[in-house]
C-alpha cells in the first residue's frame, strides 16, 4: 500500500564522526551511525541540541558541519518538517498540488481519523494536529526509499499517536525520526542515536 521503494544497497546512510556547528560552536559532536534498509532510527536529545539540523543535513541542506555523510545518490527522501506551511485550499487541491494518488492519500487520512466531509474544508480551519496528520499522510503516499520525520507527534492526540504507531509497525519503511515521546520511540525504533 505504501510507496516505499527498496534500493539495491542494504546500507542507505553512513554517518561518521559528524559534528554540527552554530556560529562556530559545535552543538553536535562526533556522532556516527548507519541506516540499513528497514531501520527505524530515532534521534533523541534536548531542545536546541541540533536534531533538526542533523535531519536537514541528511536531506542535503548546507549546514556547517565536519565529518562524513555517505548517501546513495539515488536515494529518494520524503521529509516531514515540524512546521506546516501549505495552507491554501482544500485536501483535494492539496493532493493535486503535490501529485499524490488521491485514493491512497484519502485512505491514509481515513486511517488517521479524518472524515469524508473534511476533504472539501479549507485547510486553514484544521487544527495543528490535523495539519500534522496531513503531512504524515502526504509523506506516506510519496515514493521514497527513506522517510525523515521531524517530531511527527507534535500536536497529535493519543488515539492518533496509536494509529500512527500501528501504521508504522505494519510496514517495513526505512524511517529516521526525531521524537520526544519516549514510549513511541521505544515501540517504533530499532536504533536510537542520542545527541
Amino acid at each position: 500500500f505504501l510507496n516505499s521503494i527498496k534500493i539495491k544497497k542494504e546500507t542507505m546512510i553512513i554517518v561518521k564522526d559528524l559534528s554540527i556547528f552554530y556560529d562556530n560552536k559545535a552543538v553536535v559532536k562526533n556522532i556516527s551511525f548507519n541506516v540499513e534498509y528497514g531501520d527505524k532510527l530515532a534521534i533523541c536529545g534536548a531542545n536546541g541540541s541540533g536534531k533538526t539540523s542533523l535531519l536537514k543535513i541528511l536531506c542535503g541542506a548546507d549546514i556547517k558541519h565536519n565529518g562524513e555523510v555517505y548517501k546513495d545518490r539515488k536515494l529518494k527522501i520524503s521529509y516531514v518538517s515540524q512546521q506546516y506551511e501549505w495552507t491554501e485550499g482544500n485536501l483535494i487541491e492539496f493532493a493535486k498540488e503535490f501529485k499524490l494518488d488521491q485514493t491512497k492519500f484519502f485512505t491514509m487520512l481515513f486511517k488517521l481519523g479524518f472524515k469524508r466531509e473534511q476533504f472539501n474544508s479549507d485547510i486553514k480551519k484544521f487544527s495543528e494536529g490535523e495539519k500534522k496528520k496531513i503531512l504524515i499522510a502526504k509523506s506516506l503516499c510519496e515514493e521514497a526509499n527513506l522517510y525523515i520525520w521531524d517530531e511527527p507527534l507534535n500536536y497529535i492526540d493519543v488515539i492518533s499517536r496509536l494509529q500512527i504507531e500501528q501504521l508504522l509497525k505494519n510496514t517495513n519503511i526505512t524511517l529516521i525520526f526525531v521524537e520526544h515521546d519516549m514510549a513511541f520511540v521505544k515501540n517504533i525504533a530499532n536504533k536510537i542515536v542520542n545527541i
